[in-house]
């Protein structure tokens, strides 16, 4: 590996690793990235293969464990994977449609030292909710399990991918995330991947990105609840542009940071393993950076090449490269390669015009 290799992986420790423990799921969810069903899919990791990626991971780093799907609770040994990362001094915590959640379940949830869960919530009622997780009672469910994780002593998020069919609705699943008790409420831009791309033409605009963005940011300023967007890079360019001179990034309830995170985390401080082991930069920018079946984790980290371009922004294209909050934004890099097929050209949703 080059002294330049070296360095950018030295400056660049892993914080956060989503893992896709199993792709199978309960629903049919229209925005899911891995257009996952009930399956079963074939080569998904046993659980002694589990156990030893979580020694692999930390011997390197002690990253924020995020056990995703499909729907993580349809795998019999969750919580024994929870439990071992646990005691490897990981912070685990799960994300899941909450369908599967009941008061034992909570329970398990919390023996095996899982720190939070997030439930998707994608519109303030049954109908609206239903229709986009396309499954009959998928709402009540959720609540079901949200009411079960409350009793249980459970922490819980809401997170909300936002398209133009729920766009006029994000004010009141916000209202019901503060209503119901949640820790946070994270919100999601819509990446047209997996059955994701049948929604392409859902995509709010830029425009509507950019004001949703906006009042988000005004929201964050009185909240008594952490609010953070995702696969909205431009958030942290508001941010800065709203920030008063001299005022120092804080601190966001529960000991999150906010203000001193960065956009795109892809490659930089974040990446996804899928449910076979191939390592990607995030969730929806599926390019193979090397598979934890054949490399050490480490390995990949450091010596990627797609994750050593991530981290060097003289590579970035069009607006992107030239842009003055390249550092704090960075654009997704999935939506770049949706609509160019180039992971490092310019962010297609974004209306800012840098100063250089």
């Amino acid at each position: 590996m080059t002294t330049s290799m070296n360095r950018l992986a030295n400056e660049h420790i892993c914080r956060m690793i989503a893992w896709e423990v199993t792709r199978s799921c309960n629903l049919s969810c229209v925005h899911c990235r891995a257009a996952s069903h009930l399956g079963p899919y074939p080569e998904e990791f046993s659980t002694a293969e589990c156990l030893r990626l979580l020694d692999d991971i930390a011997s390197v780093a002690q990253p924020v464990i995020i056990l995703t799907g499909g729907e993580p609770l349809l795998r019999p040994d969750i919580f024994e994977i929870a439990a071992y990362g646990t005691s490897k001094g990981l912070r685990m915590v799960l994300a899941t449609n909450g369908t599967l959640v009941d008061e034992a379940v909570a329970k398990k949830m919390i023996e095996s030292g899982i720190q939070r869960v997030s439930i998707s919530i994608d519109g303030p009622d049954a109908a609206s909710h239903d229709a986009f997780r396309q499954e009959k009672g998928a709402f009540d469910g959720a609540m079901r399990g949200i009411e079960a994780m409350k009793s249980a002593g459970m922490e819980f998020q809401i997170n909300t991918t936002i398209t133009n069919t729920n766009l006029h609705q994000i004010k009141d699943i916000h209202d019901m995330a503060l209503r119901i008790g949640a820790a946070a409420h994270h919100i999601f831009l819509l990446v047209p991947t997996g059955r994701g791309k049948d929604l392409a033409q859902q995509a709010i605009t830029a425009a509507d990105y950019e004001e949703t963005l906006h009042w988000f940011y005004e929201e964050s300023l009185t909240c008594e609840i952490q609010l953070k967007a995702t696969c909205a890079p431009h958030y942290f360019r508001i941010m800065r542009q709203n920030k008063p001179k001299g005022q120092k990034p804080v601190k966001k309830v529960g000991g999150h940071f906010h203000e001193s995170t960065r956009g795109c985390l892809g490659g930089i401080s974040f990446c996804f393993i899928s449910h076979v082991g191939q390592v990607q930069p995030c969730g929806y920018l599926e390019l193979d950076c090397g598979n934890v079946r054949e490399k050490s984790f480490q390995e990949i980290w450091e010596q990627s090449e797609v994750f050593c371009n991530l981290r060097d922004y003289s590579k970035y294209g069009g607006k992107c490269g030239r842009c003055e909050f390249i550092k704090v934004c960075g654009g997704c890099r999935a939506r770049a390669f949706e609509a160019t097929g180039d992971y490092l050209a310019e962010e297609p949703l974004c209306l800012y015009q840098p100063r250089r």
